[in-house]
């Protein structure tokens, strides 16, 4: 991996991990609320998930990382789990996305450690 490549893979690694754990919280939260909030619940969950994986979706395109299009199909898994009432299930995929965004983020920062970047 060149130094170029390995800074935007740990920096798109650790962002989609920061994300991807909200998104994970959010689904956990989801089971609690009442069926008059689950409705609206759902639907910004949605919202944030589709913003997630277009973010993820670019870090692939951007660094050519396969992991990161991994995490991209983790997550259309969860989202059809959500849109399907599913969140406990979405929580497991999304389990899936973040160790597959990670992954490129360890790699990348032990190229910029052996450059002595960090």
């Amino acid at each position: 991996m060149d130094l170029p490549t390995a800074v935007k893979s740990y920096q798109f690694g650790e962002r989609e991990k920061s994300e991807l754990i909200v998104v994970s919280q959010l689904c956990s939260a989801l089971t609690g609320f009442s069926d008059t909030e689950k409705g609206g619940g759902k639907k910004m969950l949605l919202l944030l998930m589709e913003q997630v994986r277009s973010e993820v979706l670019f870090a692939a395109k951007d660094t050519g990382e396969r992991e990161f299009e991994r995490a991209a199909d983790s997550l259309n898994a969860a989202i059809s789990l959500v849109e399907s009432d599913q969140p406990e299930q979405a929580a497991e995929k999304i389990a899936v996305a973040i160790s597959a965004s990670t992954t490129p983020a360890q790699e990348a920062w032990q190229v910029l450690s052996d450059h002595g970047l960090l």
